[in-house]
């Protein structure tokens, strides 16, 4: 059996017993064209080598297909010749054991300055709520909590002095406590919040919800995509993109790596690099403005 014919013959199979979309019945015959072309015309499967399968990928890859593309590639193939040996045409899959290209990590996604500046925008009046969101936005980005370690805070956890204060974060990964600085900007609307904050019950929470319960991660992240909405923001804003804000605005700002893993709470380094991913411009602006062989001197 042909590898032309092969493919014709599992397409069928997806299409009318195992009910693929036509949308995946597309994608597969995309993948299966690829190949055809890359090898001989009316090759027998059979007579596929796995040495070719490689070589079909590096082309792939040396005509900039993205690893997920490669990926999907030879999952498609792999699938093809798990139904052949299943149907006696070929003795064993050729596939097996070929590695999949490794996608790049995703870095996360810091939120703009200028968007950040728009979120925790205050407003006048004496909402409670307007200045919970506030001051919860504020603590996630300028401590660069988790959102459960947002939302875990008691009133015990936080002193406050006449300028900023310190935060006793519990909560997070590995159960480990530390105790962070407030910035002078979140200190002062968490006393706004606390202020106005209702006698609800008598519950240590620190953040809490119209019922007088603690807040959940959940409605954090509803909260911020609602105050997004208001106030002209991306909405894909999140509890995890302010926290990573905050690790790159520290590490631009000149901090110390491992000081910065210490306030993030990560246990590896590497972490806290991928927190810190900074662009070129970025780095030579740190630069210029910390490094002293790179001001310019007179003369």
């Amino acid at each position: 059996m042909t590898l032309e014919e092969a493919t014709a013959r599992y397409l069928h199979q997806l299409a009318t017993v195992q009910r693929y979309s036509p949308h995946t019945i597309a994608a597969y015959r995309r993948d299966f064209a690829s190949l055809i072309d890359f090898l001989p015309q009316g090759v027998q499967l059979d007579r596929v080598e796995r040495a070719a399968l490689q070589s079909w990928l590096i082309a792939l890859h040396g005509r900039g297909l993205a690893p997920a593309s490669l990926a999907r590639r030879l999952s498609a193939v792999r699938s093809l010749l798990d139904w052949a040996e299943q149907e006696g045409v070929v003795s064993h899959n050729i596939a097996i054991g070929i590695p999949i290209p490794k996608q790049p990590k995703r870095l996360p996604r810091a939120v703009p300055p200028d968007q950040r500046r728009q979120l925790l925008q205050e407003q006048q009046g004496g909402d409670p709520w307007q200045a919970r969101n506030l001051a919860l936005m504020a603590v996630m980005y300028g401590c660069g909590l988790r959102v459960s370690e947002a939302v875990a805070l008691d009133l015990g956890d936080l002193e406050l002095g006449k300028r900023g204060g310190s935060l006793r974060v519990r909560a997070g990964k590995g159960n480990k406590s530390r105790l962070l600085p407030i910035p002078d900007g979140a200190a002062g609307l968490l006393r706004r919040y606390l202020e106005l904050k209702p006698v609800l019950v008598t519950q240590p929470a620190l953040f809490v919800n119209r019922r007088g319960g603690r807040l959940t991660s959940r409605s954090v992240q509803r909260m911020l995509k609602t105050v997004a909405a208001k106030q002209g923001v991306d909405q894909a804003v999140t509890p995890h993109r302010l926290r990573h804000a905050f690790a790159t605005d520290m590490l631009a700002g000149g901090a110390d790596l491992r000081a910065i893993q210490e306030l993030l709470g990560h246990q590896s380094l590497a972490t806290t690099e991928r927190y810190t991913h900074l662009d070129i411009g970025q780095l030579q602006e740190v630069y210029r403005r910390n490094h002293p062989r790179a001001k310019k001197t007179g003369g």
